[in-house]
């Protein structure tokens, strides 16, 4: 099972995508613990596309692909803006950090899904999640 949309930043638009592939998963018989990892790393990448990728401007969309089986579900989330180095974003665990919000979506991301990976030039994350 596979889709791909292309989403304004309008919340209801992101929720239906979500939720869509949500179902997807629920049809495919992933936990509940498990769509709500899935789900909270998609919505922190659609975010992140909206926010730090696009800089909020309303012309520009986040691109949002899925890919789920079984055992395997895969996700892309692109945006429109120049991208950015994923190294050069501070540990948010690291003491000096703990009072920046800077960096706790990616680290997010990292944790509930299998693999996380950025295509260059940043603007482009792929994600996966193996059951």
């Amino acid at each position: 099972m596979e889709r791909r949309h292309t989403l304004r930043d309008d919340r209801d638009q992101i929720e239906a995508a979500v939720a869509e592939l949500l179902d997807a998963l629920r049809g495919l018989e992933f936990d509940e613990s498990s769509r709500f990892a899935i789900r909270l790393a998609v919505e922190e990448a659609i975010n992140n596309g909206f926010r730090h990728g696009n800089k909020n401007d309303p012309e520009k969309r986040v691109h949002f692909a899925w890919n789920a089986s079984p055992h395997r579900v895969q996700v892309e989330v692109e945006d429109e803006g120049e991208g950015f180095d994923p190294a050069s974003v501070p540990d948010p665990t690291a003491e000096e950090n703990l009072e920046i919000p800077s960096g706790r979506g990616l680290m997010l991301m990292r944790a509930y899904m299998s693999q996380v990976e950025y295509v260059d030039p940043g603007n482009r994350v792929r994600m996966a999640f193996d059951r």
